[in-house]
């Protein structure tokens, strides 16, 4: 049987833009981050609003205090 192992370089085509790869990974990570304070601090206001009957502008007010307690502290 032929050997099929390719024997040349492993990248073949332009060069990699590692400042850019750098830039967009870091993107990447904040708009996560961010999004998983958004998204637990809705949790807890629906929870508070469900369950603990804080009334739709309660847990509104609470939503918008955790999402901003949780960006300054995660800067």
């Amino acid at each position: 049987m032929a050997d099929k192992t390719p024997t040349g370089p492993v990248e073949l085509g332009a060069e990699m833009d590692y400042a850019e790869h750098e830039k967009t990974y870091s993107l990447f990570l904040n708009i996560s981050k961010y999004l998983c304070i958004i998204c637990a601090a809705l949790l807890i206001a629906m929870a508070c609003g469900f369950f603990a009957g804080f009334g739709l502008i309660s847990s509104t007010l609470l939503f918008v205090i955790i999402v901003g307690l949780g960006s300054y502290l995660l800067r």
